[in-house]
Protein backbone atom coordinates (compact mmCIF):
# COMPACT_ATOMS: atom_id res chain seq x y z
CA UNK A 1 0.00 0.00 0.00
CA UNK A 2 2.95 2.09 0.58
CA UNK A 3 5.80 3.15 -1.74
CA UNK A 4 9.25 3.61 -0.44
CA UNK A 5 11.66 6.17 -1.57
CA UNK A 6 14.10 5.62 0.86
CA UNK A 7 15.13 3.12 3.21
CA UNK A 8 13.65 5.88 6.22
CA UNK A 9 10.50 7.33 3.98
CA UNK A 10 7.75 6.01 2.24
CA UNK A 11 4.40 7.68 0.67
CA UNK A 12 0.99 6.39 0.02
CA UNK A 13 0.60 4.74 -3.78
CA UNK A 14 -2.07 6.07 -5.82
CA UNK A 15 -1.93 4.06 -8.72
CA UNK A 16 0.54 2.00 -11.16
CA UNK A 17 1.31 2.86 -14.96
CA UNK A 18 0.87 -0.03 -17.04
CA UNK A 19 3.26 0.48 -19.90
CA UNK A 20 1.38 -2.14 -22.30
CA UNK A 21 2.61 -2.18 -25.47
CA UNK A 22 5.00 0.90 -26.26
CA UNK A 23 4.85 2.21 -29.82
CA UNK A 24 4.26 5.25 -31.84
CA UNK A 25 0.77 7.19 -31.45
CA UNK A 26 -0.35 5.46 -34.86
CA UNK A 27 1.04 1.72 -33.75
CA UNK A 28 -1.60 2.76 -30.31
CA UNK A 29 -4.11 3.89 -32.92
CA UNK A 30 -3.69 0.76 -35.09
CA UNK A 31 -3.96 -2.03 -31.71
CA UNK A 32 -6.97 -0.42 -30.38
CA UNK A 33 -8.97 -0.81 -33.78
CA UNK A 34 -7.47 -4.36 -34.02
CA UNK A 35 -8.17 -5.51 -30.15
CA UNK A 36 -11.56 -3.89 -30.09
CA UNK A 37 -12.66 -6.02 -33.53
CA UNK A 38 -10.95 -9.73 -31.80
CA UNK A 39 -12.80 -7.97 -28.27
CA UNK A 40 -16.08 -7.78 -30.21
CA UNK A 41 -15.85 -11.22 -31.85
CA UNK A 42 -15.16 -12.92 -28.64
CA UNK A 43 -18.10 -11.63 -27.42
CA UNK A 44 -20.59 -12.32 -30.44
CA UNK A 45 -18.58 -15.65 -31.08
CA UNK A 46 -19.50 -16.94 -27.03
CA UNK A 47 -22.38 -15.16 -27.36
CA UNK A 48 -23.76 -16.76 -29.91
CA UNK A 49 -23.08 -20.27 -28.52
CA UNK A 50 -24.98 -19.09 -25.28
CA UNK A 51 -27.91 -17.89 -27.79
CA UNK A 52 -27.92 -20.90 -29.50
CA UNK A 53 -28.14 -23.46 -26.63
CA UNK A 54 -30.78 -21.33 -25.04
CA UNK A 55 -33.22 -21.21 -28.04
CA UNK A 56 -32.56 -25.21 -29.02
CA UNK A 57 -34.39 -27.47 -26.93
CA UNK A 58 -32.22 -30.39 -28.09
CA UNK A 59 -29.55 -28.76 -26.36
CA UNK A 60 -30.42 -28.35 -23.07
CA UNK A 61 -28.36 -31.44 -21.80
CA UNK A 62 -25.39 -31.16 -19.33
CA UNK A 63 -22.62 -31.06 -22.22
CA UNK A 64 -24.23 -27.66 -23.66
CA UNK A 65 -25.26 -26.62 -20.09
CA UNK A 66 -22.00 -26.51 -19.21
CA UNK A 67 -20.48 -25.27 -22.46
CA UNK A 68 -22.95 -22.45 -22.11
CA UNK A 69 -21.50 -21.81 -18.46
CA UNK A 70 -18.45 -21.74 -19.89
CA UNK A 71 -19.00 -19.57 -23.09
CA UNK A 72 -20.35 -16.86 -20.58
CA UNK A 73 -17.30 -17.33 -18.63
CA UNK A 74 -14.91 -16.74 -21.40
CA UNK A 75 -17.13 -13.07 -21.97
CA UNK A 76 -16.32 -11.85 -18.55
CA UNK A 77 -12.79 -13.02 -18.29
CA UNK A 78 -11.82 -11.00 -21.56
CA UNK A 79 -13.41 -8.42 -20.33
CA UNK A 80 -11.52 -8.31 -17.07
CA UNK A 81 -8.84 -6.82 -18.96
CA UNK A 82 -9.33 -5.75 -22.76
CA UNK A 83 -11.56 -2.74 -21.85
CA UNK A 84 -8.98 -0.78 -19.56
CA UNK A 85 -6.24 -1.92 -22.21
CA UNK A 86 -8.05 -0.22 -25.06
CA UNK A 87 -8.56 2.65 -22.82
CA UNK A 88 -4.69 2.42 -22.12
CA UNK A 89 -4.13 2.35 -25.96
CA UNK A 90 -5.84 6.15 -26.20
CA UNK A 91 -4.58 7.45 -23.07
CA UNK A 92 -1.03 9.27 -22.52
CA UNK A 93 -0.67 8.48 -19.02
CA UNK A 94 -2.09 4.90 -19.17
CA UNK A 95 -2.38 5.61 -14.97
CA UNK A 96 -4.68 2.20 -13.29
CA UNK A 97 -5.63 3.00 -9.74
CA UNK A 98 -3.99 1.18 -6.37
CA UNK A 99 -7.72 -0.61 -5.80
CA UNK A 100 -8.38 -0.88 -10.16
CA UNK A 101 -5.23 -2.46 -10.37
CA UNK A 102 -5.87 -4.71 -7.72
CA UNK A 103 -9.46 -5.09 -8.47
CA UNK A 104 -8.37 -6.03 -11.97
CA UNK A 105 -6.00 -8.30 -10.57
CA UNK A 106 -8.73 -10.23 -8.56
CA UNK A 107 -11.12 -10.73 -11.03
CA UNK A 108 -8.59 -11.57 -13.84
CA UNK A 109 -7.49 -14.59 -11.68
CA UNK A 110 -10.87 -15.30 -10.51
CA UNK A 111 -12.36 -15.59 -13.40
CA UNK A 112 -9.23 -17.48 -14.69
CA UNK A 113 -9.56 -19.86 -11.58
CA UNK A 114 -13.30 -20.40 -12.31
CA UNK A 115 -12.32 -21.15 -15.77
CA UNK A 116 -9.65 -23.97 -14.68
CA UNK A 117 -12.65 -25.58 -12.73
CA UNK A 118 -14.86 -25.53 -15.37
CA UNK A 119 -12.73 -27.27 -17.91
CA UNK A 120 -11.92 -29.82 -15.69
CA UNK A 121 -16.02 -30.65 -14.82
CA UNK A 122 -16.48 -30.51 -18.42
CA UNK A 123 -13.75 -32.97 -18.90
CA UNK A 124 -15.28 -35.23 -15.93
CA UNK A 125 -18.78 -34.71 -17.65
CA UNK A 126 -17.12 -35.94 -21.62
CA UNK A 127 -15.13 -39.02 -19.16
CA UNK A 128 -18.74 -39.91 -18.05
CA UNK A 129 -20.26 -39.74 -21.42
CA UNK A 130 -17.49 -41.90 -23.06
CA UNK A 131 -16.37 -44.43 -20.85
CA UNK A 132 -19.52 -44.94 -18.16
CA UNK A 133 -22.43 -44.23 -21.44
CA UNK A 134 -24.81 -46.40 -19.65
CA UNK A 135 -24.98 -44.77 -16.07
CA UNK A 136 -24.30 -41.06 -17.59
CA UNK A 137 -27.97 -40.14 -17.12
CA UNK A 138 -28.65 -41.04 -13.82
CA UNK A 139 -25.05 -39.65 -12.76
CA UNK A 140 -25.19 -36.34 -14.59
CA UNK A 141 -28.06 -35.11 -13.54
CA UNK A 142 -29.21 -31.51 -14.50
CA UNK A 143 -29.23 -30.94 -10.53
CA UNK A 144 -25.47 -32.17 -10.56
CA UNK A 145 -24.88 -29.97 -13.29
CA UNK A 146 -25.85 -27.14 -11.73
CA UNK A 147 -24.06 -27.77 -8.75
CA UNK A 148 -21.03 -28.27 -9.91
CA UNK A 149 -21.00 -25.19 -12.41
CA UNK A 150 -22.17 -22.85 -8.93
CA UNK A 151 -19.40 -24.44 -7.06
CA UNK A 152 -16.71 -23.72 -9.94
CA UNK A 153 -17.68 -20.19 -9.69
CA UNK A 154 -17.80 -20.54 -5.98
CA UNK A 155 -14.42 -21.71 -5.44
CA UNK A 156 -12.86 -19.54 -8.19
CA UNK A 157 -13.86 -16.89 -6.78
CA UNK A 158 -12.30 -17.98 -2.80
CA UNK A 159 -8.74 -18.84 -4.46
CA UNK A 160 -7.00 -15.51 -4.68
CA UNK A 161 -8.14 -13.23 -2.23
CA UNK A 162 -5.97 -13.75 0.43
CA UNK A 163 -2.87 -13.73 -1.97
CA UNK A 164 -4.14 -10.40 -3.37
CA UNK A 165 -4.81 -8.52 0.08
CA UNK A 166 -0.76 -10.06 1.38
CA UNK A 167 0.46 -7.94 -2.36
CA UNK A 168 -1.91 -5.08 -1.79
CA UNK A 169 -0.18 -4.71 1.44
CA UNK A 170 3.68 -5.02 0.74
CA UNK A 171 5.77 -1.60 0.22
CA UNK A 172 6.44 -0.53 -3.31
CA UNK A 173 10.11 0.67 -3.79
CA UNK A 174 10.50 3.65 -6.20
CA UNK A 175 8.71 2.99 -9.84
CA UNK A 176 5.27 2.78 -10.00
CA UNK A 177 5.81 1.58 -13.84
CA UNK A 178 4.10 -2.27 -14.32
CA UNK A 179 5.89 -3.69 -17.60
CA UNK A 180 2.55 -5.07 -18.44
CA UNK A 181 -0.91 -4.73 -19.91
CA UNK A 182 -2.58 -5.91 -16.94
CA UNK A 183 -1.95 -6.20 -13.16
CA UNK A 184 -0.01 -9.03 -13.25
CA UNK A 185 1.70 -11.16 -9.82
CA UNK A 186 4.92 -11.01 -11.42
CA UNK A 187 5.80 -7.69 -12.77
CA UNK A 188 3.52 -6.14 -9.68
CA UNK A 189 5.74 -8.25 -7.30
CA UNK A 190 9.00 -6.76 -9.25
CA UNK A 191 8.00 -3.57 -7.35
CA UNK A 192 8.07 -4.22 -4.21
CA UNK A 193 10.67 -3.98 -2.13
CA UNK A 194 11.85 -7.57 -1.03
CA UNK A 195 11.42 -10.22 -3.09
CA UNK A 196 8.68 -12.87 -2.07
CA UNK A 197 8.83 -16.39 -3.46
CA UNK A 198 6.52 -18.23 -1.36
CA UNK A 199 3.97 -15.72 -2.52
CA UNK A 200 5.01 -16.37 -6.14
CA UNK A 201 4.40 -20.14 -5.27
CA UNK A 202 0.66 -19.57 -4.24
CA UNK A 203 -0.10 -18.21 -7.40
CA UNK A 204 1.01 -20.91 -9.22
CA UNK A 205 -1.50 -22.91 -10.46
CA UNK A 206 -1.64 -26.71 -10.17
CA UNK A 207 -0.87 -29.53 -12.29
CA UNK A 208 -2.92 -29.94 -15.43
CA UNK A 209 -2.14 -33.48 -15.70
CA UNK A 210 -4.93 -35.22 -14.58
CA UNK A 211 -7.21 -33.56 -16.56
CA UNK A 212 -5.50 -33.78 -19.82
CA UNK A 213 -5.69 -37.52 -18.91
CA UNK A 214 -9.43 -37.22 -18.47
CA UNK A 215 -9.79 -35.15 -21.44
CA UNK A 216 -8.09 -36.93 -24.18
CA UNK A 217 -11.49 -38.52 -25.08
CA UNK A 218 -12.79 -34.94 -26.82
CA UNK A 219 -10.89 -33.91 -29.34
CA UNK A 220 -12.35 -30.41 -29.41
CA UNK A 221 -12.16 -29.72 -25.30
CA UNK A 222 -8.56 -31.58 -25.66
CA UNK A 223 -8.13 -28.61 -27.95
CA UNK A 224 -9.41 -25.75 -25.62
CA UNK A 225 -7.38 -26.90 -22.51
CA UNK A 226 -4.43 -27.45 -23.81
CA UNK A 227 -4.20 -24.13 -25.41
CA UNK A 228 -5.34 -23.14 -22.10
CA UNK A 229 -3.54 -25.11 -19.77
CA UNK A 230 -0.34 -24.89 -21.43
CA UNK A 231 0.03 -20.98 -22.02
CA UNK A 232 -0.89 -20.56 -18.39
CA UNK A 233 1.69 -23.50 -17.36
CA UNK A 234 4.60 -21.39 -19.48
CA UNK A 235 3.48 -18.46 -17.42
CA UNK A 236 2.78 -19.75 -13.83
CA UNK A 237 4.25 -23.34 -13.37
CA UNK A 238 7.75 -21.86 -13.47
CA UNK A 239 10.08 -19.07 -11.82
CA UNK A 240 8.78 -15.46 -12.75
CA UNK A 241 12.34 -14.26 -13.93
CA UNK A 242 12.63 -16.71 -16.07
CA UNK A 243 10.44 -14.44 -18.25
CA UNK A 244 11.25 -11.43 -20.84
CA UNK A 245 8.58 -8.49 -20.19
CA UNK A 246 7.98 -9.06 -23.88
CA UNK A 247 7.48 -12.96 -23.70
CA UNK A 248 5.11 -12.36 -20.74
CA UNK A 249 2.91 -10.17 -22.41
CA UNK A 250 2.51 -11.99 -25.78
CA UNK A 251 1.73 -15.29 -23.47
CA UNK A 252 -0.39 -13.23 -21.44
CA UNK A 253 -2.00 -12.25 -24.37
CA UNK A 254 -2.88 -15.27 -25.84
CA UNK A 255 -4.89 -17.32 -23.19
CA UNK A 256 -6.51 -14.05 -21.80
CA UNK A 257 -7.54 -12.72 -25.41
CA UNK A 258 -6.56 -15.62 -28.02
CA UNK A 259 -8.04 -18.11 -26.14
CA UNK A 260 -11.70 -16.89 -25.54
CA UNK A 261 -11.56 -15.86 -29.18
CA UNK A 262 -11.17 -19.14 -30.79
CA UNK A 263 -12.53 -21.35 -28.37
CA UNK A 264 -15.60 -20.97 -30.29
CA UNK A 265 -14.62 -21.80 -33.40
CA UNK A 266 -13.43 -24.86 -31.96
CA UNK A 267 -16.44 -26.30 -30.14
CA UNK A 268 -18.17 -25.00 -32.81
CA UNK A 269 -16.61 -26.70 -36.06
CA UNK A 270 -16.29 -30.18 -34.29
CA UNK A 271 -19.16 -30.23 -32.91
CA UNK A 272 -22.07 -30.81 -35.58
CA UNK A 273 -25.10 -30.14 -33.06
CA UNK A 274 -23.27 -27.22 -32.22
CA UNK A 275 -23.48 -26.15 -36.06
CA UNK A 276 -26.81 -26.69 -36.41
CA UNK A 277 -27.85 -25.24 -33.38
CA UNK A 278 -25.61 -22.27 -35.19
CA UNK A 279 -27.23 -22.21 -38.17
CA UNK A 280 -30.57 -22.31 -37.16
CA UNK A 281 -30.14 -19.08 -34.70
CA UNK A 282 -27.90 -17.02 -36.93
CA UNK A 283 -30.74 -18.21 -40.26
CA UNK A 284 -28.01 -19.45 -42.12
Amino acid sequence: MKISNTPNTSSIITGFNLLGFPCPREGQIFLFLLFSVLYLLTRMGNGSIICAVYWDQRLHTPMYILLTNFSFLEIWYVTSTVPNMLANFLSDTKVISFSGCFLQFYFFFSLGSTECFSLAVMAFDRYLAICRPLHYPTIMTRHLCTNLVVSCWILGFLWFPVPIIVISQMSFCGSRIIDHFLCDPGPLLALTCARAPVMEAVLRLPSAAGRRKAVSTCGSHLAVVSLFYGSVMVMYLSPTSEHESGMQKLVTLFYSVGSPLINPVIYSLRNKDMKHALQKFLGI
